[in-house]
Parts: C-alpha cells; sequence; structure tokens
C-alpha cells in the first residue's frame, strides 16, 4: 500500500478543508483527530507538531500565550517552596505533651 505524500502546506490545507466541512455541516468546532484518517494524522503531527500546535500553524486556533512559560514557572516555584516547608515540617521534632 502506497501512501499518499504530505508536505507541510498539504497538511495546512487538509485541516482548512476539515474545518470547512464540519462548517458545511452545521458542526461549529475545530478539526479532530478522530475526523482523519490515520496516515492523515501521522502527516500533520510530524509537519506542524502536537495537535494543538497543528492547528495553530493552520490558524484555526489562536496562538499560546506568550506569558504561559512565565506562569508555569511560578507554579514551579511555589511547588517547590511548599515541598521544601513539608519536608522541614517533617525533619523538625514535635513536642511532646507528656505530663
Amino acid at each position: 500500500m502506497v501512501g499518499k505524500k504530505y508536505q507541510r502546506e498539504d497538511c495546512v490545507r487538509l485541516l482548512l478543508a476539515k474545518r470547512e466541512e464540519l462548517l458545511a455541516h452545521g458542526i461549529d468546532r475545530l478539526p479532530q483527530r478522530s475526523d482523519f484518517e490515520n496516515e492523515e494524522i501521522v502527516a500533520v503531527k510530524a509537519f506542524l507538531g502536537p495537535w494543538p500546535r497543528a492547528l495553530e500553524e493552520a490558524g484555526l486556533k489562536e496562538p499560546r500565550s506568550g506569558d504561559r512559560c512565565d506562569k508555569n514557572r511560578e507554579k514551579r516555584r511555589r511547588a517547590r517552596r511548599r515541598a521544601r516547608q513539608a519536608r522541614k515540617r517533617a525533619n523538625t521534632p514535635e513536642e511532646s505533651h507528656d505530663e
């Protein structure tokens, strides 16, 4: 079985065509992997990256915000701080109330 040869532009056109097809049928949503054959999914992911990024590349989805990395970095810092505090509490001997 010989598969169709895809290029980056073909993948973008494929996603846009599927979006138009969905809209023509009255379905207002982004194309999902389940809308495509396996060969098409592999090609799209190979040329455009993971599915959400592929939709961004095709102009179907808003790009992720630039400050997303900063928010995630701050979340990791808070998690490390909480983990350090938990370890410190676990290593501190508790006062006993034996009277």
